[in-house]
């Protein structure tokens, strides 16, 4: 969940940049130590598999490298906090997916590949499902999500679940993000001193810090791709509905969606093809004018920025004028790669859209949650939304030792999504976004996409304040429940800054071709140093 419309706006522009931006543009930089280097360091999808096919490696040993890199950088070393739980049965389904390849069967390019989960994902194995929330600790669901079935299906090796800010971010006006009672404080791993920003956050330090080739987040609005843009990774926000949402702890139905966290956009677009399909349990992935693929690999082509037309949402611009700058260099790139470049255009008919937004989120949280919980059947540790407040109370010294739980509270005193209140703004909001926001402008300038900044530089991780957010340019295609790429476009200081490319329903193809494009013209991917901070000149 994103709660940058949510905050005052006092707070987000009120002098906090130096937590932001000032710093970071100071050159003195302290090293925490000496990281060895790692053989998989920046091993895509298709390396791994050829060092499969080549035998150099086995899906064991690539799975006992990745866990042992966990052991060394996550719970040792820098202390990432990134993994809440590693799969027990890892190694196990290793043996069983190099058996298979032994016997010729090949489930496809994710055979033997280690992915990590969000821990609101839910698994039925011998990890819990907890939200990163201490009242679901032990929790097992009763089936698999569809995305754990359908990476399972796909020859995946689940490796564990990860870190994330609590209930995704949607618990308090004022969190933490990367703070979970169950799994503590996620660190960006470039500087570790910095925020990665949430709520997907464990899913975007760990796969930025190599300790799994490929994981999956969950946005609301934000979660994938502010984490991905803050840490030096490709996230995909997918269309509501091109992957089912059923097994995944919820927010708000209208815009809830998985999406992959990966270090290039190939491995995302590989990972994303491995997640679509419909599901009984999940309406959205029926609906209607729905166009969806198992092989989003096919869209991947260096040329493809070629006589595509992108418009400058110029909205989104301004919060700082470095992050600015590399947005400017972004767009120099599409043009000489033969892109026809619209600037600007204005997404006026959001700016005035979080109370509208927020009534949304806080009547489907409550019926979303109960929902989830009643599903977990008679042996839920918890059956309502009014029970995990009462939990929080109760163990206020550790669940509440940092922010509270306004969200939660509010919510629950909302009555059933059956009240004209929730149907009038739901309704207003999605004519916002899609009819007078998305669509307009792009049938008005017949654009195939807009770029706009997806990040400010990483905050410094504040327990008084809570996060200190400068900009981003989620919150439309969150609304709308349309795509969103973000593709590293650059650093200030050593911080990493994303660029986002986010268009029509179901134009995942067309972002992808232009995504793909852009990060092969400019490659800013460079993994982290796990900086300890930033120090003044």
């Amino acid at each position: 969940m994103n709660r940058r419309r949510f905050i005052a706006e006092s707070i987000a522009l009120s002098g906090l940049g130096v937590y932001g931006c000032t710093a970071a543009r100071s050159q003195a930089q302290q090293q925490l130590q000496d990281v060895a280097p790692f053989e998989l360091d920046e091993m895509t999808v298709t390396a791994l598999q050829d060092g499969m096919k080549s035998g150099r490696y086995t899906a064991r040993a690539i799975t006992e490298l990745y866990l042992n890199r966990i052991e060394e950088l996550d719970k040792q070393g820098p202390s990432l906090h990134a993994i809440i739980e590693t799969n027990a049965d890892a190694l196990q389904i290793a043996d069983y997916l190099d058996g298979e390849r032994k016997s010729k069967r090949l489930r496809g390019p994710l055979h033997g590949i280690p992915v990590l989960l969000k821990d609101n994902i839910d698994t039925k194995d011998t990890m819990t499902t907890t939200a990163g929330s201490l009242v679901l600790q032990g929790s097992i669901p009763l089936q698999d999500s569809f995305v754990a079935r359908k990476l399972r299906e796909a020859g995946a090796i689940i490796l564990g679940k990860a870190n994330l800010s609590e209930w995704a971010n949607s618990r308090s006006s004022h969190p933490t993000s990367g703070w979970s009672a169950r799994g503590g404080q996620c660190r960006n791993p470039y500087v570790l001193d910095r925020n990665p920003s949430g709520s997907s956050s464990g899913s975007a330090s760990a796969t930025s810090a190599n300790l799994a080739a490929l994981s999956i987040g969950t946005e609301t609005d934000g979660s994938i791709v502010s984490p991905s843009g803050a840490c030096g990774l490709v996230g995909i926000k997918p269309t509501v509905g091109l992957i089912s949402r059923s097994g995944v702890i919820p927010i708000a139905r209208s815009q809830d969606t998985p999406g992959p966290m990966c270090r290039t956009v190939a491995d995302a677009a590989i990972l994303l093809g491995a997640l679509t399909g419909v599901d009984p349990r999940d309406a959205a992935t029926s609906a209607p004018g729905k166009k969806s693929f198992n092989d989003y690999a096919q869209f991947l082509d260096p040329n493809g920025l070629k006589g595509m037309r992108i418009g400058v949402s110029r909205t989104h611009f301004g919060f700082d004028p470095l992050v600015d700058k590399l947005a400017a260099d972004a767009i120099d790139v599409l043009k000489k790669s033969g892109a026809e470049i619209i600037d600007p255009v204005n997404l006026d008919s959001l700016k005035q859209v979080s109370e509208i937004e927020l009534t949304v989120l806080l009547f489907e949280l409550k019926a979303g949650l109960n929902a989830y919980l009643s599903s977990l059947g008679p042996g839920a540790p918890v059956k309502t939304l009014k029970e995990i407040i009462a939990f929080n109370e109760k163990n206020a010294e550790k669940e509440l030792q940092y922010f509270g739980q306004e969200f939660l509270v509010e919510a629950e005193a909302k009555p059933p999504m059956t009240d004209p209140a929730y149907r009038e703004a739901l309704k207003k909001i999605k004519q916002l976004a899609r009819e007078q926001g998305i669509d307009a402008l792009m049938a008005k300038y017949k654009l195939d996409a807009l770029i706009a900044p997806a990040n400010g530089p990483a905050w410094i991780t504040d327990y008084v304040n809570g996060d200190h957010i400068v900009g981003d340019s989620s919150t439309p295609a969150a609304i709308a429940g349309y795509p969103n790429i973000t593709v590293p476009c650059g650093y200030v200081g050593p911080l990493p800054i994303g660029i986002s490319f986010f268009g029509r329903a179901w134009s995942e193809p067309v972002l992808i071709k232009i995504a793909f494009a852009y990060e092969q013209a400019t490659k800013h991917r460079r993994p982290p140093k796990f900086l300890k901070t930033i120090t003044a000149d």
